[in-house]
Protein backbone atom coordinates (compact mmCIF):
# COMPACT_ATOMS: atom_id res chain seq x y z
CA UNK A 1 0.00 0.00 0.00
CA UNK A 2 1.10 3.56 -0.68
CA UNK A 3 0.80 6.06 1.81
CA UNK A 4 -1.32 8.83 0.38
CA UNK A 5 0.21 12.73 0.97
CA UNK A 6 -2.74 14.96 2.07
CA UNK A 7 -2.90 18.90 1.22
CA UNK A 8 -3.99 21.27 3.47
CA UNK A 9 -7.46 23.05 2.95
CA UNK A 10 -7.26 26.11 0.91
CA UNK A 11 -8.04 28.83 3.72
CA UNK A 12 -4.60 27.17 5.39
CA UNK A 13 -2.42 27.72 2.13
CA UNK A 14 -1.21 30.64 1.09
CA UNK A 15 -3.09 32.61 -1.60
CA UNK A 16 -3.82 30.77 -4.82
CA UNK A 17 -1.94 32.04 -8.01
CA UNK A 18 -3.71 35.53 -9.34
CA UNK A 19 -4.02 34.01 -13.02
CA UNK A 20 -3.61 30.69 -15.51
CA UNK A 21 -0.25 31.97 -16.70
CA UNK A 22 1.70 31.91 -13.48
CA UNK A 23 1.42 28.35 -14.07
CA UNK A 24 4.08 26.10 -17.02
CA UNK A 25 0.95 25.86 -19.22
CA UNK A 26 1.24 26.28 -22.75
CA UNK A 27 0.25 30.57 -24.00
CA UNK A 28 -2.37 28.50 -26.20
CA UNK A 29 -4.05 27.45 -23.82
CA UNK A 30 -4.25 30.24 -21.73
CA UNK A 31 -4.79 32.22 -24.30
CA UNK A 32 -7.88 30.32 -25.42
CA UNK A 33 -9.31 30.21 -21.73
CA UNK A 34 -9.01 34.10 -21.40
CA UNK A 35 -10.64 34.60 -24.66
CA UNK A 36 -13.59 33.26 -22.45
CA UNK A 37 -12.92 35.05 -19.45
CA UNK A 38 -11.58 32.52 -17.57
CA UNK A 39 -8.29 33.85 -16.18
CA UNK A 40 -7.90 33.13 -12.50
CA UNK A 41 -7.76 29.38 -11.30
CA UNK A 42 -10.78 28.32 -8.90
CA UNK A 43 -9.15 27.04 -5.52
CA UNK A 44 -9.44 22.74 -6.96
CA UNK A 45 -7.19 24.21 -9.61
CA UNK A 46 -4.54 26.35 -7.78
CA UNK A 47 -4.30 23.02 -5.67
CA UNK A 48 -4.64 20.25 -8.76
CA UNK A 49 -2.17 22.11 -11.07
CA UNK A 50 1.16 22.43 -9.53
CA UNK A 51 1.09 18.38 -8.54
CA UNK A 52 -0.58 17.30 -11.93
CA UNK A 53 1.50 19.55 -14.33
CA UNK A 54 4.58 17.89 -12.61
CA UNK A 55 3.19 14.46 -13.83
CA UNK A 56 2.15 12.92 -10.40
CA UNK A 57 -0.94 10.79 -9.78
CA UNK A 58 -3.79 12.84 -7.76
CA UNK A 59 -6.48 11.88 -5.53
CA UNK A 60 -9.05 14.83 -6.07
CA UNK A 61 -11.61 15.44 -3.51
CA UNK A 62 -14.56 17.96 -4.98
CA UNK A 63 -17.68 17.83 -5.70
CA UNK A 64 -19.76 18.94 -9.16
CA UNK A 65 -19.08 22.70 -9.72
CA UNK A 66 -16.26 23.31 -7.81
CA UNK A 67 -14.21 23.63 -11.06
CA UNK A 68 -12.17 20.44 -11.55
CA UNK A 69 -12.79 19.95 -15.27
CA UNK A 70 -10.29 22.53 -15.53
CA UNK A 71 -7.83 21.25 -12.76
CA UNK A 72 -7.20 17.63 -14.63
CA UNK A 73 -8.18 19.27 -18.24
CA UNK A 74 -5.34 21.59 -18.45
CA UNK A 75 -2.58 19.21 -17.55
CA UNK A 76 -4.38 16.42 -20.25
CA UNK A 77 -3.90 19.01 -22.71
CA UNK A 78 -0.64 20.77 -21.73
CA UNK A 79 1.10 17.11 -21.48
CA UNK A 80 -0.40 16.15 -25.40
CA UNK A 81 1.46 16.28 -28.65
CA UNK A 82 -1.01 18.53 -30.99
CA UNK A 83 -1.19 17.82 -34.61
CA UNK A 84 0.71 21.24 -35.42
CA UNK A 85 4.07 20.13 -32.81
CA UNK A 86 6.60 19.24 -34.44
CA UNK A 87 7.27 16.14 -32.61
CA UNK A 88 3.82 14.76 -34.04
CA UNK A 89 4.94 13.32 -37.07
CA UNK A 90 7.74 11.44 -35.21
CA UNK A 91 5.31 9.92 -32.87
CA UNK A 92 5.11 5.83 -33.26
CA UNK A 93 1.31 6.15 -32.82
CA UNK A 94 0.43 9.41 -34.14
CA UNK A 95 -3.71 10.07 -34.05
CA UNK A 96 -3.71 7.24 -31.08
CA UNK A 97 -5.58 8.60 -28.16
CA UNK A 98 -2.75 10.00 -25.50
CA UNK A 99 -5.43 11.18 -22.77
CA UNK A 100 -8.26 9.46 -21.70
CA UNK A 101 -11.19 10.86 -19.27
CA UNK A 102 -13.65 8.52 -18.10
CA UNK A 103 -17.42 10.30 -16.71
CA UNK A 104 -20.16 8.14 -15.61
CA UNK A 105 -22.77 9.61 -17.50
CA UNK A 106 -23.73 11.16 -20.90
CA UNK A 107 -24.53 14.74 -19.80
CA UNK A 108 -21.03 15.18 -17.76
CA UNK A 109 -18.94 13.46 -20.84
CA UNK A 110 -20.62 15.98 -23.23
CA UNK A 111 -19.69 18.55 -20.81
CA UNK A 112 -16.32 17.53 -19.93
CA UNK A 113 -15.24 17.43 -23.84
CA UNK A 114 -17.35 20.82 -24.26
CA UNK A 115 -14.53 22.23 -21.31
CA UNK A 116 -11.62 20.23 -22.86
CA UNK A 117 -12.61 21.55 -26.74
CA UNK A 118 -12.13 24.86 -25.62
CA UNK A 119 -9.54 24.95 -23.86
CA UNK A 120 -7.28 22.85 -26.52
CA UNK A 121 -9.19 24.68 -29.62
CA UNK A 122 -5.94 27.02 -30.10
CA UNK A 123 -3.78 24.02 -29.80
CA UNK A 124 -5.74 22.22 -32.79
CA UNK A 125 -6.23 19.14 -29.67
CA UNK A 126 -8.72 16.71 -31.04
CA UNK A 127 -11.25 15.77 -29.14
CA UNK A 128 -14.06 13.16 -29.00
CA UNK A 129 -17.11 12.44 -27.09
CA UNK A 130 -17.88 8.92 -26.53
CA UNK A 131 -20.98 7.35 -25.60
CA UNK A 132 -23.97 5.22 -26.14
CA UNK A 133 -27.35 6.32 -27.53
CA UNK A 134 -25.41 7.50 -30.36
CA UNK A 135 -24.35 5.93 -33.72
CA UNK A 136 -21.20 3.55 -33.36
CA UNK A 137 -20.02 4.98 -37.20
CA UNK A 138 -19.46 8.58 -36.25
CA UNK A 139 -17.13 7.89 -33.34
CA UNK A 140 -15.36 5.13 -35.46
CA UNK A 141 -14.86 6.85 -38.49
CA UNK A 142 -13.47 9.98 -35.93
CA UNK A 143 -10.91 7.61 -34.38
CA UNK A 144 -9.90 6.46 -37.45
CA UNK A 145 -8.89 9.85 -38.59
CA UNK A 146 -7.15 10.37 -35.80
CA UNK A 147 -7.59 12.14 -32.14
CA UNK A 148 -5.97 13.26 -29.19
CA UNK A 149 -8.09 12.92 -26.17
CA UNK A 150 -11.20 10.75 -25.70
CA UNK A 151 -14.01 11.12 -23.60
CA UNK A 152 -16.21 8.73 -22.66
CA UNK A 153 -18.58 6.47 -20.72
CA UNK A 154 -17.52 2.98 -19.48
CA UNK A 155 -19.99 0.86 -21.93
CA UNK A 156 -19.02 2.07 -25.07
CA UNK A 157 -15.12 2.49 -24.63
CA UNK A 158 -15.62 -0.68 -23.52
CA UNK A 159 -17.23 -1.77 -26.44
CA UNK A 160 -14.75 0.20 -28.89
CA UNK A 161 -11.96 -0.99 -27.55
CA UNK A 162 -13.41 -5.18 -27.73
CA UNK A 163 -14.09 -4.04 -31.74
CA UNK A 164 -10.59 -2.90 -32.28
CA UNK A 165 -11.63 0.91 -32.54
CA UNK A 166 -10.42 2.28 -29.64
CA UNK A 167 -6.62 1.47 -29.17
CA UNK A 168 -5.67 3.29 -25.39
CA UNK A 169 -2.37 1.64 -25.12
CA UNK A 170 -0.83 4.94 -25.63
CA UNK A 171 -2.91 6.71 -23.35
CA UNK A 172 0.11 8.56 -21.22
CA UNK A 173 -2.81 10.45 -18.94
CA UNK A 174 -6.31 9.07 -17.79
CA UNK A 175 -8.75 10.67 -15.46
CA UNK A 176 -11.42 9.23 -13.58
CA UNK A 177 -14.49 11.68 -12.91
CA UNK A 178 -16.67 11.73 -10.38
CA UNK A 179 -15.54 7.69 -9.30
CA UNK A 180 -18.31 7.81 -6.32
CA UNK A 181 -20.99 8.17 -8.90
CA UNK A 182 -19.28 5.24 -11.38
CA UNK A 183 -19.51 2.81 -8.13
CA UNK A 184 -23.03 3.86 -7.57
CA UNK A 185 -23.92 2.52 -11.27
CA UNK A 186 -21.99 -0.23 -10.96
CA UNK A 187 -19.26 0.77 -13.08
CA UNK A 188 -16.22 0.04 -11.81
CA UNK A 189 -15.50 -3.29 -13.04
CA UNK A 190 -15.57 -1.49 -16.46
CA UNK A 191 -13.62 1.26 -15.00
CA UNK A 192 -10.82 -1.41 -13.94
CA UNK A 193 -11.29 -3.10 -17.64
CA UNK A 194 -10.59 0.04 -19.37
CA UNK A 195 -7.51 0.86 -16.71
CA UNK A 196 -5.86 -2.92 -17.85
CA UNK A 197 -5.79 -1.55 -21.74
CA UNK A 198 -3.82 1.55 -20.52
CA UNK A 199 -0.34 1.52 -20.42
CA UNK A 200 1.28 1.17 -16.94
CA UNK A 201 3.42 3.92 -16.60
CA UNK A 202 0.68 6.44 -17.35
CA UNK A 203 -0.23 9.52 -14.96
CA UNK A 204 -3.97 8.50 -13.24
CA UNK A 205 -6.10 11.21 -12.00
CA UNK A 206 -8.99 10.37 -9.80
CA UNK A 207 -12.09 12.45 -8.78
CA UNK A 208 -14.72 12.10 -6.31
CA UNK A 209 -17.17 13.87 -4.09
CA UNK A 210 -16.90 11.01 -1.61
CA UNK A 211 -14.49 8.40 -0.80
CA UNK A 212 -15.68 4.71 -0.04
CA UNK A 213 -13.74 2.11 0.52
CA UNK A 214 -14.05 0.53 -3.53
CA UNK A 215 -12.80 3.89 -4.60
CA UNK A 216 -9.90 3.41 -2.52
CA UNK A 217 -9.53 0.44 -3.60
CA UNK A 218 -9.25 1.16 -6.88
CA UNK A 219 -6.68 4.26 -5.83
CA UNK A 220 -5.04 1.76 -4.29
CA UNK A 221 -4.63 -0.79 -7.13
CA UNK A 222 -4.21 1.73 -10.02
CA UNK A 223 -2.17 4.46 -8.92
CA UNK A 224 1.60 5.37 -7.34
CA UNK A 225 2.05 7.31 -4.54
CA UNK A 226 -0.86 9.54 -5.14
CA UNK A 227 -1.55 12.81 -3.89
CA UNK A 228 -4.57 13.45 -1.86
CA UNK A 229 -5.74 17.09 -2.42
CA UNK A 230 -9.19 18.05 -1.19
CA UNK A 231 -10.84 21.65 -2.15
CA UNK A 232 -13.00 21.58 1.37
CA UNK A 233 -13.87 19.33 3.78
CA UNK A 234 -17.40 17.60 3.47
CA UNK A 235 -18.83 19.70 6.44
CA UNK A 236 -17.47 22.68 4.89
CA UNK A 237 -19.16 22.20 1.73
CA UNK A 238 -22.37 21.15 2.91
CA UNK A 239 -22.34 24.11 5.04
CA UNK A 240 -21.88 26.24 2.38
CA UNK A 241 -23.86 25.09 0.15
CA UNK A 242 -26.97 25.26 2.98
CA UNK A 243 -25.84 28.55 4.05
CA UNK A 244 -25.82 29.88 0.41
CA UNK A 245 -29.81 28.58 -0.35
CA UNK A 246 -32.75 29.14 1.26
CA UNK A 247 -34.40 26.49 1.68
CA UNK A 248 -38.27 26.16 2.02
CA UNK A 249 -40.02 22.74 2.90
CA UNK A 250 -44.05 22.07 2.49
CA UNK A 251 -46.15 18.97 3.40
CA UNK A 252 -48.09 18.93 0.33
CA UNK A 253 -50.87 16.63 -0.92
CA UNK A 254 -50.35 14.94 -4.37
CA UNK A 255 -53.59 16.29 -6.24
CA UNK A 256 -52.76 19.63 -5.11
CA UNK A 257 -48.71 19.85 -6.73
CA UNK A 258 -49.28 20.98 -9.81
CA UNK A 259 -51.46 23.78 -8.93
CA UNK A 260 -48.46 25.12 -6.51
CA UNK A 261 -45.54 24.16 -8.30
CA UNK A 262 -47.68 26.39 -11.02
CA UNK A 263 -48.08 29.24 -9.04
CA UNK A 264 -44.52 29.39 -7.76
CA UNK A 265 -43.54 29.30 -11.05
CA UNK A 266 -44.35 32.10 -10.91
CA UNK A 267 -42.46 34.12 -8.35
CA UNK A 268 -41.16 37.35 -8.96
CA UNK A 269 -37.12 37.22 -10.17
CA UNK A 270 -37.70 33.89 -10.94
CA UNK A 271 -34.79 32.75 -13.40
CA UNK A 272 -33.73 28.92 -14.97
CA UNK A 273 -35.54 26.33 -12.70
CA UNK A 274 -34.92 22.54 -12.32
CA UNK A 275 -37.53 20.33 -10.66
CA UNK A 276 -36.53 17.22 -9.62
CA UNK A 277 -38.95 14.26 -9.45
CA UNK A 278 -37.27 10.44 -8.28
CA UNK A 279 -39.04 8.92 -11.42
CA UNK A 280 -39.17 8.92 -15.01
CA UNK A 281 -42.71 8.64 -15.45
CA UNK A 282 -43.09 11.27 -12.67
CA UNK A 283 -40.75 14.03 -14.81
CA UNK A 284 -42.73 13.04 -17.94
CA UNK A 285 -45.81 13.69 -16.90
CA UNK A 286 -45.04 17.33 -14.82
CA UNK A 287 -43.54 18.10 -17.89
CA UNK A 288 -46.20 17.60 -19.79
CA UNK A 289 -48.97 19.20 -17.27
CA UNK A 290 -46.80 22.69 -17.28
CA UNK A 291 -46.56 22.96 -20.56
CA UNK A 292 -50.53 21.93 -20.92
CA UNK A 293 -50.29 25.01 -18.98
CA UNK A 294 -48.31 27.48 -20.68
CA UNK A 295 -44.92 27.42 -19.20
CA UNK A 296 -42.08 26.51 -21.24
CA UNK A 297 -40.63 23.05 -19.92
CA UNK A 298 -38.81 20.11 -20.89
CA UNK A 299 -38.04 16.58 -19.42
CA UNK A 300 -35.01 14.96 -18.85
CA UNK A 301 -35.17 11.13 -17.70
CA UNK A 302 -33.84 8.02 -18.73
CA UNK A 303 -36.73 6.83 -21.22
CA UNK A 304 -35.63 9.61 -23.59
CA UNK A 305 -33.42 9.07 -26.79
CA UNK A 306 -29.77 10.91 -26.63
CA UNK A 307 -31.01 13.14 -29.42
CA UNK A 308 -34.39 14.30 -27.37
CA UNK A 309 -31.79 14.60 -23.96
CA UNK A 310 -29.67 17.04 -25.93
CA UNK A 311 -32.56 19.17 -26.88
CA UNK A 312 -33.80 19.88 -23.69
CA UNK A 313 -30.66 20.50 -22.32
CA UNK A 314 -29.52 22.91 -24.72
CA UNK A 315 -33.07 24.35 -25.06
CA UNK A 316 -32.39 24.77 -21.20
CA UNK A 317 -28.85 26.28 -21.51
CA UNK A 318 -30.14 29.01 -24.40
CA UNK A 319 -33.38 29.77 -22.17
CA UNK A 320 -35.77 28.24 -25.34
CA UNK A 321 -37.24 26.59 -21.96
CA UNK A 322 -36.60 27.92 -18.30
CA UNK A 323 -37.97 24.93 -16.73
CA UNK A 324 -36.19 21.39 -16.83
CA UNK A 325 -37.65 18.43 -14.88
CA UNK A 326 -35.20 15.98 -14.52
CA UNK A 327 -34.65 12.42 -12.72
CA UNK A 328 -31.47 12.56 -9.81
CA UNK A 329 -29.48 9.95 -12.21
CA UNK A 330 -30.26 11.86 -15.47
CA UNK A 331 -29.14 15.64 -13.62
CA UNK A 332 -25.57 14.13 -12.99
CA UNK A 333 -23.03 16.19 -14.40
CA UNK A 334 -25.71 18.91 -15.14
CA UNK A 335 -23.91 21.93 -14.85
CA UNK A 336 -25.92 25.20 -16.40
CA UNK A 337 -25.51 28.77 -14.70
CA UNK A 338 -28.02 31.40 -13.09
CA UNK A 339 -30.21 28.52 -11.57
CA UNK A 340 -32.39 30.52 -9.38
CA UNK A 341 -35.03 27.77 -7.93
CA UNK A 342 -34.77 23.97 -7.28
CA UNK A 343 -37.89 22.47 -6.69
CA UNK A 344 -37.92 18.59 -5.27
CA UNK A 345 -40.86 18.07 -6.78
CA UNK A 346 -40.80 14.49 -4.63
CA UNK A 347 -38.51 14.54 -1.51
CA UNK A 348 -35.02 12.96 -1.95
CA UNK A 349 -33.96 9.40 -1.14
CA UNK A 350 -31.27 10.72 1.52
CA UNK A 351 -29.43 14.09 2.33
CA UNK A 352 -26.79 13.42 -0.25
CA UNK A 353 -29.45 13.49 -2.86
CA UNK A 354 -30.94 16.64 -0.97
CA UNK A 355 -27.20 18.40 -0.97
CA UNK A 356 -26.87 17.25 -4.74
CA UNK A 357 -30.06 18.49 -6.15
CA UNK A 358 -30.14 22.13 -4.31
CA UNK A 359 -26.75 22.19 -5.47
CA UNK A 360 -27.55 23.23 -8.93
CA UNK A 361 -28.35 26.25 -7.63
CA UNK A 362 -26.64 29.07 -5.40
CA UNK A 363 -23.66 28.27 -7.96
CA UNK A 364 -20.07 30.87 -8.42
CA UNK A 365 -21.06 33.00 -5.59
CA UNK A 366 -24.92 33.14 -6.26
CA UNK A 367 -27.82 32.74 -4.04
CA UNK A 368 -30.73 30.44 -4.90
CA UNK A 369 -33.77 29.24 -3.72
CA UNK A 370 -34.79 25.45 -3.00
CA UNK A 371 -38.65 24.30 -2.27
CA UNK A 372 -39.11 20.56 -1.26
CA UNK A 373 -42.55 18.87 -1.17
CA UNK A 374 -42.94 16.07 1.35
CA UNK A 375 -45.82 14.09 1.12
CA UNK A 376 -47.10 12.01 4.11
CA UNK A 377 -45.58 8.88 3.19
CA UNK A 378 -41.83 10.80 3.16
CA UNK A 379 -42.73 12.39 6.64
CA UNK A 380 -39.79 9.70 8.01
CA UNK A 381 -37.43 10.50 5.07
CA UNK A 382 -37.29 14.36 5.50
CA UNK A 383 -37.10 13.78 9.06
CA UNK A 384 -34.09 11.57 7.98
CA UNK A 385 -32.24 14.53 6.12
CA UNK A 386 -33.44 17.18 8.71
CA UNK A 387 -31.79 15.46 11.12
CA UNK A 388 -28.10 14.83 9.45
CA UNK A 389 -27.81 18.12 7.62
CA UNK A 390 -29.37 19.85 10.94
CA UNK A 391 -31.91 22.50 8.92
CA UNK A 392 -33.86 23.16 11.64
CA UNK A 393 -37.37 22.27 9.97
CA UNK A 394 -38.03 18.79 11.54
CA UNK A 395 -41.91 19.26 10.86
CA UNK A 396 -42.61 20.36 7.61
CA UNK A 397 -45.64 23.00 6.72
CA UNK A 398 -48.59 21.69 5.61
CA UNK A 399 -49.44 23.58 2.54
CA UNK A 400 -51.77 24.42 -0.40
CA UNK A 401 -51.90 25.86 -3.40
CA UNK A 402 -54.24 28.79 -1.80
CA UNK A 403 -52.19 28.76 1.57
CA UNK A 404 -51.33 32.93 2.45
CA UNK A 405 -47.55 31.56 3.42
CA UNK A 406 -46.74 29.97 0.04
CA UNK A 407 -47.26 33.38 -1.71
CA UNK A 408 -45.53 35.19 1.16
CA UNK A 409 -42.34 32.63 1.34
CA UNK A 410 -41.81 32.85 -2.18
CA UNK A 411 -43.15 36.47 -3.26
CA UNK A 412 -45.53 35.46 -5.84
CA UNK A 413 -47.69 37.75 -6.75
CA UNK A 414 -51.43 37.89 -5.63
CA UNK A 415 -53.89 36.41 -7.64
CA UNK A 416 -51.34 34.29 -9.70
CA UNK A 417 -53.29 30.87 -10.74
CA UNK A 418 -52.28 27.59 -11.62
CA UNK A 419 -52.03 28.51 -15.66
CA UNK A 420 -49.52 31.52 -16.58
CA UNK A 421 -50.91 34.15 -18.35
CA UNK A 422 -51.07 34.46 -22.10
CA UNK A 423 -49.03 37.12 -22.03
CA UNK A 424 -46.32 35.85 -20.05
CA UNK A 425 -45.85 33.27 -22.14
CA UNK A 426 -42.88 34.86 -24.37
CA UNK A 427 -40.59 32.01 -24.39
CA UNK A 428 -39.87 29.89 -27.57
CA UNK A 429 -40.44 26.53 -25.79
CA UNK A 430 -38.83 23.00 -26.50
CA UNK A 431 -40.00 23.04 -30.26
CA UNK A 432 -37.81 25.87 -30.96
CA UNK A 433 -34.68 23.61 -30.20
CA UNK A 434 -33.41 21.27 -33.24
CA UNK A 435 -33.83 17.94 -32.60
CA UNK A 436 -31.04 16.29 -33.94
CA UNK A 437 -30.78 13.16 -35.65
CA UNK A 438 -27.55 10.93 -34.07
CA UNK A 439 -28.23 7.78 -35.37
CA UNK A 440 -29.43 6.65 -31.96
CA UNK A 441 -28.83 3.19 -31.75
CA UNK A 442 -31.86 1.90 -29.47
CA UNK A 443 -35.75 1.29 -30.34
CA UNK A 444 -36.89 4.72 -30.29
CA UNK A 445 -35.29 7.99 -30.71
CA UNK A 446 -37.43 9.86 -28.08
CA UNK A 447 -40.42 11.90 -29.27
CA UNK A 448 -40.45 15.59 -30.07
CA UNK A 449 -42.12 16.85 -26.73
CA UNK A 450 -41.78 18.04 -23.19
CA UNK A 451 -41.88 14.50 -21.65
CA UNK A 452 -40.41 12.70 -24.78
CA UNK A 453 -42.95 10.22 -23.07
CA UNK A 454 -42.54 6.61 -22.19
CA UNK A 455 -39.93 6.03 -25.55
CA UNK A 456 -38.56 2.33 -26.23
CA UNK A 457 -34.77 3.68 -26.08
CA UNK A 458 -33.96 2.73 -22.66
CA UNK A 459 -30.61 3.36 -22.13
CA UNK A 460 -28.36 -0.09 -22.14
CA UNK A 461 -31.08 -1.51 -24.10
CA UNK A 462 -29.79 -1.21 -27.57
CA UNK A 463 -26.62 -1.77 -29.10
CA UNK A 464 -24.66 1.21 -28.29
CA UNK A 465 -26.07 1.63 -24.67
CA UNK A 466 -23.75 2.01 -21.76
CA UNK A 467 -24.63 -1.25 -20.00
CA UNK A 468 -25.17 0.37 -16.53
CA UNK A 469 -26.68 3.21 -17.44
CA UNK A 470 -29.01 5.09 -15.11
CA UNK A 471 -32.21 3.39 -16.56
CA UNK A 472 -30.61 -0.02 -16.14
CA UNK A 473 -30.01 0.05 -12.65
CA UNK A 474 -32.25 -0.63 -10.27
CA UNK A 475 -32.99 1.62 -7.96
CA UNK A 476 -35.98 3.80 -6.79
CA UNK A 477 -34.35 7.22 -7.20
CA UNK A 478 -34.62 6.88 -11.03
CA UNK A 479 -37.53 5.13 -12.89
CA UNK A 480 -38.05 1.79 -11.15
CA UNK A 481 -40.92 2.67 -8.21
CA UNK A 482 -43.60 3.19 -9.67
CA UNK A 483 -45.54 6.83 -10.87
CA UNK A 484 -46.97 8.94 -8.28
CA UNK A 485 -50.51 7.59 -7.78
CA UNK A 486 -49.75 4.11 -9.59
CA UNK A 487 -51.24 1.27 -8.50
CA UNK A 488 -49.86 -2.25 -8.89
CA UNK A 489 -48.58 -3.49 -12.21
CA UNK A 490 -50.18 -6.11 -13.53
CA UNK A 491 -49.29 -9.55 -13.69
CA UNK A 492 -48.10 -11.50 -16.32
CA UNK A 493 -50.80 -13.69 -17.79
CA UNK A 494 -50.55 -16.34 -21.05
CA UNK A 495 -52.49 -15.13 -23.83
CA UNK A 496 -55.05 -17.65 -25.51
CA UNK A 497 -55.49 -17.30 -29.15
CA UNK A 498 -58.17 -19.03 -30.32
CA UNK A 499 -59.54 -19.81 -33.88
CA UNK A 500 -62.78 -20.14 -35.38
CA UNK A 501 -64.34 -19.60 -31.86
CA UNK A 502 -62.75 -22.80 -30.37
CA UNK A 503 -60.97 -22.88 -27.16
CA UNK A 504 -57.61 -23.98 -28.42
CA UNK A 505 -54.90 -22.01 -26.79
CA UNK A 506 -51.46 -20.97 -28.52
CA UNK A 507 -48.29 -21.37 -26.98
CA UNK A 508 -46.97 -19.06 -24.39
CA UNK A 509 -47.37 -14.94 -25.63
CA UNK A 510 -47.48 -13.02 -22.43
CA UNK A 511 -49.48 -10.10 -22.08
CA UNK A 512 -47.68 -6.52 -21.81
Amino acid sequence: MTDVTSTTAPEAQAAPAPSFSDFPIHPEIVEALAEHNITSPFPIQAMTLPVALSGHDIIGQAKTGTGKTLGFGIPMLNRVVSPRDEAFASMPAAGKPQALAVAPTRELAVQVASDLERAGKKRGIRVLTVYGGRAYEPQVEALQRGVEVVVGTPGRLIDLAKQGHLDLGHARIVVLDEADEMLDLGFLPDVEKLLSLTPAARQTMLFSATMPGAVVALARRYMSQPTHIRAMGDDQENAHTVKAVEQFVYRAHAMDKVEMLARMLQAKDRGLTIVFSRTKRTAAKVADELADRGFAAAAIHGDLGQGAREQALRAFRNGKVDILVATDVAARGIDVENVTHVINYQCPEDEKTYLHRIGRTARAGNTGIAVTFVDWDDLHRWAMINKVLDLGMPEPQETYSSSPHLFTDLDIPEGSKGRLPRAQQTRAGLGAETLEDLGETGKGAGRRGPSGGRGNDREGRGRGGDRRSDAARPSSRDGDAPAEGAGRPRRTRNRRRTSGGSGSSASGTTAS
